[in-house]
C-alpha cells in the first residue's frame, strides 16, 4: 500500500510499536502466501507491509553494502542473502524484527485495516519481535521439511509412489538426509526416476530447506513464542488445516 510506512518519522506517522499488527512466522514452503490469500477471501480487512524480501533489500542489504563501501546492487543468491542477514543480526540483534520495529506507519494510509507483515523467522527474530512489538500477534505456520520440499517442487501428493525395479536413493547431502526419512528420500527418488522432477531441482529445493532450518529453526521459533507470548501466539499446522480453516482460526482471535 503506497505511503503506508516510512523509515523515518513524519509529522503524522505513528511508531509501529503503537499499532496492532499481525505477523506471519514461518519458513519457505509452509504456506504464508496461501494463508494471506485465505484471510482476504475470509473477509479480513488488512494492509500488507512489504514482504520480508523487500525489506531485506531496502534496509539490510543496502545498509551493509553502503557500510562496506560496496556498490548498492540487488542480491538474488539465497546463500549470499543469508550471509547478509546473518551479518545484520550480529550488529542488530533481532535482524528483521529490528528493521520492522523501526518503521513508522501513516494512519491515513492504514485506515481501519489491520496491519499485516509476512513474515519473521527463527527464534532470534521472534524473541525480539515479542519484546519490541507489544501490540503484535503472531501467526506461526508450520509444515514438515518433506512437505516443504514437496511444495517447492510443485508436487500435490505427498507419497505418490511409483513402482520401480529395485530401490534407489538420491545422493543427497548428509545434512539433508538427516531431515528426511528413508520413505521420504525414496519418494524423491521415485519422482526423479519417473521424470516428474529434475534432480537438480530436488537438490536445490532440499538445500533451501536445510539452509533455512539451520538459520531459522522453526521448532525453536514456535517454542519461544509459546513460552514468552502465549496469549499473542496462534499456531497453525498447514498440513492438518486447510487455508480456510486457518483463516477462521485467525479471525477468532480478532
Amino acid at each position: 500500500m503506497e505511503g503506508l510506512y516510512t523509515a523515518t518519522p513524519t509529522a503524522t506517522s505513528q511508531p509501529i510499536t503503537e499499532i496492532p499488527l499481525l505477523i506471519l512466522v514461518g519458513v519457505t514452503g509452509v504456506g504464508k502466501s496461501t494463508t494471506v490469500e485465505a484471510l482476504e477471501s475470509a473477509g479480513m480487512s488488512f494492509a500488507l507491509l512489504p514482504n520480508r524480501r523487500t525489506l531485506t533489500d531496502e534496509f539490510i542489504i543496502r545498509y551493509l553494502q553502503e557500510q562496506n563501501g560496496e556498490t548498492v546492487a540487488p542480491v538474488k543468491d539465497r546463500a549470499q542473502r543469508f550471509n547478509f542477514t546473518r551479518a545484520y543480526r550480529r550488529q542488530h540483534p533481532g535482524g528483521m524484527a529490528h528493521v520492522l520495529s523501526r518503521l513508522h506507519i501513516e494512519p491515513t494510509a492504514l485506515g481501519d485495516n489491520l496491519l499485516l507483515f509476512d513474515g519473521l523467522r527463527g527464534e532470534n527474530e521472534v524473541q525480539h519481535a515479542a519484546e519490541l512489538l507489544p501490540r503484535a500477534k503472531f501467526l506461526v505456520l508450520t509444515a514438515s521439511d518433506f512437505t516443504r520440499i514437496q511444495r517447492l517442487l510443485g508436487r500435490s501428493d505427498s507419497f505418490d509412489q511409483i513402482a520401480m525395479s529395485g530401490a534407489m536413493t538420491l545422493q543427497l547431502d548428509p545434512a539433508i538426509q538427516a531431515l528426511l526419512s528413508e520413505a521420504e528420500q525414496q519418494a524423491l527418488t521415485n519422482w526423479v526416476m519417473a521424470g516428474d522432477v529434475d534432480i537438480d531441482a530436488v537438490n536445490a529445493k532440499c538445500q533451501i530447506v536445510a539452509k533455512e532450518r539451520n538459520n531459522y529453526d522453526p521448532d525453536a521459533a514456535l517454542a519461544k513464542l509459546q513460552s514468552t507470548a502465549p496469549e499473542r501466539t496462534i499456531h497453525a499446522d498447514t498440513e492438518a488445516l486447510n487455508p480456510a480453516q486457518i483463516a477462521d482460526l485467525v479471525l477468532s482471535h480478532f
